[in-house]
């Protein structure tokens, strides 16, 4: 006999089948713009098996009177990922006609807008797997923004308890009903998407390059249509819109949520936002000196590269513009530092996040204080909220696990014959979610393609790790969650 907590959950997962299923009309559609109907077949057959599969799973019903506790919402986040990356990857298989272990790594990748890939010869690929592997990207984007605003808070995970998003606000909610949050948020996200479109097309992209960008850039994902990614087109107001578009990704959508409720300097105010955008143009004037005195290229093109590269980086999207692994030492520790930082809280972004260094640095500073003056009492505030006792442990949890995730990863992937360069940024990268690693094979320049499978299914569990923030997935490994 099911449970009725784990029918209401399986209830649940079976929806998102559905609507995967569902989702892959897009690729069939766009076959059919490109008169591909051939291709067609692969993408109706995993539609059906992933609707079947659903279907299977709604069918028994959700349970009356049952409410999920957070360490239902656990297994639910948790399961529901794997689930949905399990039948995402079947287009990859029979279409690329790869191997399971490659289907999922990309499916995975796409799901947790990680951005790692092991395809190549993208510009001449179907056009059903490209838009297929952008909306995966777009579908997992809008999906974690969903469950770090409703699901992370509850369970002590997320920061955006530490966000307000209006002056009058004491119950640090946007809104009182989760619905109208999803709606709101929903509509930021496919607003910016349909804005990005239109405006990589009017910069010189067609308007397919345009939508694949587009959902790439505000899931902060980084698929292409281009094996030389956003290099492929040389229009500088192309490379200049990503930009844009990436750093949108990037800001807690929250408080997009807030500006269209009427609060127009949500945004602004946000030290989260302050810090992010100050790091950025900081990093853009070292590096953009550092190109510039490094090669003959004139000031602006520098700057415009260096802009590409180190916002894609610390998104943790992975476009890129050029090799920027050649720039030299100094710009690859540069960049190795970045892929960690990550975007904010409540954003499409991974990696560890600003406003956990912005807290560990009031923390320090605390410290230091205390030292200094030992009576003193000392108020530790981040965003309009006091810093309690949770939220630094949470904090420091977060942190530790992050770095023990990545070294890890490493060690393992090192023992199975990957150099230490592959084996550390492979690892770093794929579970701060940026996508390419450093090095001659999985570069910019590079793929995964090359890896062995153990090494691939490592790196999918770390994309996994590092999108439902390590911690959740975690605990589902501790005996007593398992105990009644």
């Amino acid at each position: 006999m099911v449970s009725p907590t784990l029918r209401t959950i399986g209830f649940i997962i079976g929806i998102f089948l559905i609507t995967l299923a569902i989702s892959m009309v897009v690729p069939v559609v766009t076959l059919l713009i490109f008169n591909r109907a051939a291709e067609i077949n692969t993408f109706l057959w995993s539609s059906l098996i992933t609707f079947l599969a659903g279907l299977a799973l709604v069918l028994p019903g959700k349970p009356e009177h049952v409410h999920l506790r957070p360490r239902d919402m656990y297994m639910l986040t948790v399961s529901s990922w794997i689930a949905v990356c399990i039948f995402a990857a079947l287009p990859f298989l029979l279409t690329q006609h790869i191997s399971y272990t490659d289907s999922f790594f990309e499916s995975m990748s796409g799901i947790t807008a990680t951005g790692s890939t092991v395809l190549s010869g993208l510009d001449s690929i179907s056009p059903g797997i490209l838009i297929w592997r952008s909306l995966l990207h777009w579908l997992g984007g809008i999906g974690f923004i969903g469950m770090a605003v409703a699901i992370l808070p509850l369970l002590r995970i997320g920061g955006m308890r530490l966000f307000q998003t209006e002056s009058s606000d004491r119950s640090e909610k946007v809104m009182p009903r989760s619905h109208m949050v999803a709606k709101y948020i929903a509509l930021a996200y496919t607003g910016i998407t349909l804005l990005g479109t239109v405006a990589l097309w009017l910069a010189g992209m067609s308007w397919f390059d345009a939508i694949n960008h587009a959902m790439s850039a505000i899931s902060t994902g980084g698929f292409s249509t281009s094996d030389q990614s956003l290099a492929h087109w040389p229009q500088p107001a192309v490379h200049w819109v990503a930009v844009v578009l990436m750093i949108l990704g990037s800001l807690p959508f929250a408080l997009y949520v807030a500006t269209l409720r009427g609060n127009r300097k949500a945004l602004i105010r946000d030290e989260q936002v302050r810090g992010f955008i100050g790091l950025l143009l900081a990093t853009w004037l070292v590096m953009t000196l550092w190109y510039w005195a490094t090669t003959d290229l004139p000031w602006y093109d520098a700057l415009r590269h260096v802009a590409v590269n180190v916002t894609s980086v610390m998104t943790t999207t992975g476009f890129a513009l050029g090799d920027y692994s050649l720039w030299g030492n100094f710009s690859l520790m540069i960049f190795f530092y970045l892929g960690f930082i990550g975007g904010c809280s409540g954003s499409t972004a991974g990696g560890i996040k600003i406003f956990r260094f912005q807290v560990a640095y009031i923390l320090l500073r605390a410290n230091l204080h205390q030292l200094i003056h030992p009576r003193a009492v000392i108020k530790q505030n981040y965003n309009g909220h006091r810093l309690d006792e949770d939220v630094v442990r949470s904090i420091l949890t977060f942190s530790f696990f992050f770095g023990i995730t990545i070294c890890g990863i490493a060690l393992g992937l090192s023992l199975m014959g990957l150099d230490w360069i592959t084996a550390l940024t492979g690892a770093a990268s794929t579970v701060s979610g940026v996508g390419p690693g450093l090095g001659e094979v999985i570069g910019p320049a590079g793929n995964f393609a090359s890896l062995p499978d153990g090494a691939k299914w490592l790196l999918s569990f770390g994309m996994l790790l590092g999108r439902l923030e390590i911690i959740t997935v975690l605990v589902l490994m501790v005996p007593a969650f398992w105990r009644h």
